[in-house]
């Protein structure tokens, strides 16, 4: 073992999932293995047992090298990894549960771009398989302010292309393969002979896997297990820098899919995947399924499923995630959660039973399966839904809102804003909450106005200022946050929600149904005056 001096490095603090950091800044000196070692020293490595993985971006390989040796000289007793260092997300999180280890280390930075001068992340998964929660990452961020050394091995690389056994130092390093265990995880869940006995029927589907992670995972469930044709799914070799694509599945970022989706001669169903495969976008022939409806949606047919016959314990979704899934709670007679954005808030709700499905607005969907969330899962809940009700996904979403009504739903995005401008905005629209109640906008009034704050019910933690929540009389909707997941600047998202009970106005086009809630959200925060644009990058 080598110990290595070092010194702080300035801006180590870990996000809602995990430290992300542009390639350069990672492979910079020291600046992997500080916040390595902090992980190592806030949870521990002597004879403890982890899982290692990740999404295959560009220094994937190099950092799963450097990770490895650190954890055998910090005295790990085993590393279980992903043939070639991948594992998606939610694979890396059923490794973990499924042979009770001691968390894992997942390198990616999910849905934003990979390459030499793109983005690499860094997070830790506790034992449940969750990502590690805020006291811990705290602790991890407190570590990499006062760290002066850390320990690795010297040694050759350890030969990640074969499945199999080796030692370094020793500690044991099981390559395995990556998409086995996972996919057995779905066959348990899922109706695969009714899925199977669909596509033999000649159900057509396109799974895009945008050059990233999913891509092995999609190919062997769906067209070799499932039998769905040859073909079916597409860029679904992993790629370092993702092809140059966006790995991000949303209307935007997955517009081919989204042209073959309205076509004349479109398949059935499409899907997407993001970069780790926690991610999903799910699209009919000619509509397109909103991540808060595709939530609502699974739960209120989740029992068509093997895994799920029993019923649900309960739904959860974050605070800017519309409240579509509410009312299925309400007519299942389960109770619903309002958590703050970042999958980590739903794993006590999963780890104590309360909950069984979860959901974000950013296209991340899960159970209590694994503690992430999972793209695949998702999209195969999905053909296992279409599959026993044999209707289209359009009469199945049309079906829903004339049970439940619409909650009209959509999220703009502003990426890369200078970040004082951003905190500038937020800082002045907080001021202004007190006095908003009652005001009239755009010929809506304010019925209460908030920063969002959470008391988690399993432990008592309080999450506090986790969003500007604008709620108006007739059950509208405009929440304000920053994300905490890019790199660069600040990103603006806005979070805009309108209900409409039906019969009537149940399929108006989303930005068309939201116009006056999106000037109102513009002239209460000032958008254009502080950031000095009015059109977003990204609309979902």
């Amino acid at each position: 073992m080598t110990t290595i001096s070092t010194q702080p490095i300035a801006g180590q603090k870990p996000g809602t999932s995990g430290l992300r950091k542009k390639t350069p800044v990672f492979m910079g000196p020291h600046y992997l293995e500080n916040f390595v070692q902090a992980i190592f020293d806030v949870v521990g490595a002597q004879g403890k047992t982890f899982v290692l993985g990740g999404d295959g971006r560009y220094f994937n390989d190099r950092a799963a090298q450097v990770i490895l040796r650190m954890a055998a000289a910090n005295g790990a007793a085993r590393v279980i990894i992903g043939q070639g260092a991948i594992l998606s997300t939610p694979a890396a999180s059923h490794l973990i549960r499924l042979n009770r280890t001691d968390g894992g280390i997942i390198m990616s930075a999910s849905h934003n771009p990979g390459g030499p001068t793109e983005d690499f992340g860094v997070k830790f998964n506790m034992p449940n398989g969750g990502p590690a929660p805020e006291a811990v990452t705290e602790a991890m961020y407190k570590r990499t302010t006062e760290i002066s050394e850390y320990h690795i091995v010297e040694s050759q690389d350890v030969n990640l292309s074969v499945i199999g056994r080796s030692q370094l130092g020793d500690m044991i390093v099981d390559v395995v393969d990556p998409v086995a265990d996972y996919a057995l995880l779905m066959e348990s869940l899922f109706d695969f002979p009714a899925i199977a006995a669909m596509f033999k029927g000649g159900f057509r589907m396109r799974m895009d896997s945008m050059c990233a992670v999913t891509g092995p995972y999609a190919v062997e469930i769906l067209e070799k297990r499932l039998g769905a044709a040859p073909g079916t799914c597409i860029n679904a070799t992993p790629l370092p820098d993702f092809g140059g694509m966006h790995p991000d599945p949303n209307p935007t970022w997955a517009k081919a899919l989204m042209d073959e989706m309205f076509s004349a001669n479109a398949p059935d169903f499409g899907a997407a995947s993001d970069g780790d495969g926690d991610r999903n976008m799910v699209v009919g022939a000619g509509i397109y399924v909103s991540p808060s409806d595709s939530l609502a949606v699974l739960a209120a047919n989740a029992h068509l499923a093997p895994g799920y016959k029993a019923g649900l314990k309960g739904v959860a979704r974050s605070m800017p995630t519309s409240a579509a899934v509410d009312r299925v709670a309400v007519s299942l007679g389960i109770a619903s959660y309002e958590t703050p954005t970042g999958w980590k808030f739903f794993g006590n709700l999963l780890d104590a039973g309360r909950a069984t499905i979860c959901g974000e607005e950013s296209f991340g969907t899960g159970s209590d399966h694994v503690r992430e969330k999972d793209g695949l899962w998702a999209i195969l809940l999905w053909l296992n839904i279409l599959a026993v009700r044999q209707q289209s996904v359009a009469a199945i979403l049309a079906e829903h809102w004339a049970k439940f009504g619409r909650n009209y739903y959509s999220r703009h995005d502003f990426e890369a804003i200078a970040s004082d401008k951003a905190d500038a905005m937020i800082a002045g629209l907080r001021a202004k909450l007190p006095n908003l109640p009652g005001e009239a906008v755009e010929g809506l009034y304010v019925q209460a106005a908030d920063d969002f704050a959470y008391a988690d019910p399993v432990d008592g933690s309080i999450s506090k200022a986790q969003g500007v929540r604008i709620l108006f009389e007739d059950g509208s909707r405009i929440v304000l946050r920053l994300s905490g997941t890019g790199t660069e600047g600040a990103t603006l998202r806005l979070y805009l929600e309108r209900y409409a009970e039906g019969p009537d106005g149940l399929d108006l086009d989303p930005q068309d149904a939201l116009a006056p809630v999106i000037r109102a959200a513009h002239a209460l925060a000032g958008i254009e005056g502080y950031i000095g644009r009015v059109t977003p990058d990204v609309i979902t």
